[in-house]
Parts: structure tokens; C-alpha cells; sequence
């Protein structure tokens, strides 16, 4: 996939897997940081000892909001830039389910697909992407997630034939 492509070239990758991102490493450092951030503390992410012994899991887990939030990272690691792109917006989920937890230390990498593409007005595209994010030697995903994202640009720039 090309690094840099034009607004014209966005909507002939429609249906397609435009980008993978890199393997990122969920370690209890990133946990604790994330429980600190969103005042979560639960024990099941934060006390690997206590976890280990009480949940079914066999130690601490990443919280799901954690795991979600790294598709920011996984996005610009993992998608071509729009050479007429002046901002992104994130504009919200239609869907997000957690498949399987994310167990400390595992590392994650997120599949981005392009299932819709849509000019409004003369200078914003909304893209929409269906995202797995995918556990290492893991069958079951972390999560999945239909994401739609706003590509802000210059009104000269609007392709004609999109």
C-alpha cells in the first residue's frame, strides 16, 4: 500500500484492507498508566498477584477502553496519508465488541478495512473503516470495531468524480 495517496485514489480502495499496523506491546506499565488516566483501578488490571489468584485469567488484563484507544496509534502507523489531508477527526462508533481480553505483556496490531467513503459538503470526506484488532498467537480478537473518521481538506481540493 502506498504510503501518501490523493482523495481521488480513497474511493477506489473501498472493500479493500488498506492497511495492518505494527505489533504494539500492552505491558503493565501501559495498564497501570491507562488505570491512573481513567481512574480505574480494578484489580483484574493493576494487581498481577491478585489477579492471578481470583480471575480466570491467569494475571492482569489491559482494560478494554485501553485496547480501543491504541487505534489512534494503529490508524497513522497503519494508514496511507491523504496528500490534501489538512486534519482528521475522529466522529464516533457504530459498533465496538471485546472479543477476547488482552492479557499484560501480549502484543496487538489492528487490520483496518474501508467500507465506505462519503464527500459532505465542499471540504470533508467521512471515511468508514471495519477494524479487527488482532492478539498475537491468539485465535480470537481483542475487539472489532466499525469506525468512521472526518478527512478535512480545501475546498479546491474536492475530487469531482468521488
Amino acid at each position: 500500500m502506498a504510503r501518501e495517496i490523493s482523495l481521488r485514489d480513497v474511493k477506489d480502495l473501498v472493500g479493500q484492507e488498506v492497511g495492518v499496523s505494527d505489533w504494539i506491546t500492552v505491558d503493565q506499565t501501559m495498564i497501570d498508566t491507562f488505570a491512573d488516566a481513567t481512574q480505574d483501578h480494578q484489580f483484574i488490571h493493576v494487581d498481577p498477584v491478585r489477579a492471578k489468584a481470583e480471575s480466570p485469567f491467569g494475571g492482569t488484563i489491559a482494560h478494554g477502553f485501553l485496547t480501543l484507544s491504541l487505534l489512534s496509534a494503529m490508524n497513522y502507523n497503519a494508514l496511507p496519508t491523504i496528500r490534501e489531508q489538512l486534519l482528521g477527526l475522529n466522529y464516533g462508533f457504530d459498533k465496538i465488541r471485546f472479543g477476547s481480553p488482552v492479557r499484560a505483556g501480549k502484543r496487538v496490531r489492528g487490520h483496518f478495512t474501508l467500507t465506505d467513503m462519503r464527500l459532505r459538503g465542499a471540504s470533508m470526506m467521512m471515511t468508514t473503516y471495519d477494524i479487527t484488532v488482532e492478539i498475537e498467537e491468539e485465535r480470537k480478537p481483542a475487539l472489532t470495531a466499525t469506525w468512521t473518521t472526518i478527512v478535512q481538506f480545501d475546498p479546491k481540493d474536492r475530487p469531482d468524480d468521488a
